[in-house]
């Protein structure tokens, strides 16, 4: 038998919901970029370099294997910089599927399929849909039933 969630946690439950919506699209959003980067970098052998002196945006071809010290190209590293920053996003995703998952009173296995959204591409865009229509629905469905519990 799940537990059910507290109806005292109704309103932490609509906060964590709104903070988990805006996280699971910033951290989509990072992926798919984090994705482009990597065929960019992998496919085409080439990284994007911002504010360089040839230019507001360059891309330069990879350094060869063994000499990466010696190649160091003047500007901002887009592609580094884009990686950090899913980092870091996916972290504060975490803290944001855990805030929603804690007081739902879910199975672990679903703090790891949510936790997945932020590393399989396009995944917390399904997952971002699925779980606010759920939640919204169990609480308006429970808000429901308790204002009408008085009247009988």
């Amino acid at each position: 038998m799940q537990l059910q969630p507290k109806p005292s946690d109704y309103p932490r439950i609509r906060k964590a919901l709104s903070f988990y919506k805006v996280t699971s699209v910033i951290t989509g959003v990072m992926l798919l970029l984090l994705c482009a980067v990597m065929v960019m970098k992998y496919v085409f052998n080439v990284q994007l370099f911002l504010f360089t002196p040839d230019g507001f945006a360059n891309f330069y071809p990879l350094a060869p294997e063994g000499v990466e010290a010696d190649f160091a190209p003047q500007g901002f590293d887009l592609f580094k910089a884009i990686l950090i920053a899913h980092g870091w996003f996916y972290v504060i995703y975490l803290v944001s599927d855990f805030l929603l998952w804690s007081p739902m009173r879910w199975s672990f296995w679903r703090f790891i399929l949510i936790a997945l959204g932020g590393v399989v591409p396009f995944m917390s865009f399904f997952l971002e849909a699925r779980i606010v229509r759920e939640v919204t629905g169990f609480l308006n469905a429970r808000e429901a039933e308790a204002a009408a519990a008085p009247l009988q």
